[in-house]
């Protein structure tokens, strides 16, 4: 009976965009905003396009007419709710991307200042620049200290398990 053989292997596709700032805290700064950024971005794109799916609501004619028309915003509003629909997508896509993109960007910054710090790279300095960020980000928003404090100990947590995550793979 012949023997056959099928190996393979499934890896994901790299992009790797690296933008020299001349320092490497804001390297990996910029960086991190800008991965984190774009993946909230993406995703909400994914969610309006799954519930434009679910509706039904769009249809290739409206979508080619609006593109045609040179109107203002307010008169595609008008005609074209689709258009109103798509703008509000888009506030919201740029809206979630600055806001992870920055949650993520305190964060890389602030594991790497714990690291240069503490002279060591370990799962502490994840814990320390999580915590931080986390209460970073809920003070901006909450003004409790309560909230602040479990801001700061759920980004703690995150952080800390995702590095041992890192660490199993």
């Amino acid at each position: 009976m012949p023997y056959q053989r099928i190996s393979g292997s499934l890896s994901t596709p790299r992009v790797a965009v690296m933008i020299d700032m001349g320092n490497p805290f804001l390297n990996l700064t910029v960086d991190g905003f800008l991965k984190i950024g774009t993946v909230a971005a993406a995703r909400a794109a994914a969610e309006e396009a799954y519930y434009v799916v679910k509706r039904g609501n769009i249809s290739r004619h409206t979508v080619e007419h609006s593109a045609r028309v040179n109107l203002t915003s307010r008169d595609l509003s008008l005609c074209f709710p689709m258009y109103s629909k798509f703008s509000r997508q888009l506030k919201k896509m740029c809206k979630e991307a600055a806001y992870w993109g920055t949650v993520a960007g305190v964060y890389v910054g602030m594991e790497y200042g714990a690291e240069r710090i503490r002279g060591t790279r370990d799962w502490k300095n994840a814990m320390i620049g999580g915590a931080l960020t986390g209460a970073i980000i809920s003070s901006a928003c909450e003004k409790s200290r309560d909230k602040i404090v479990v801001g700061a100990i759920t980004g703690g947590a995150i952080a800390t398990a995702a590095e041992f995550l890192n660490y199993l793979t």
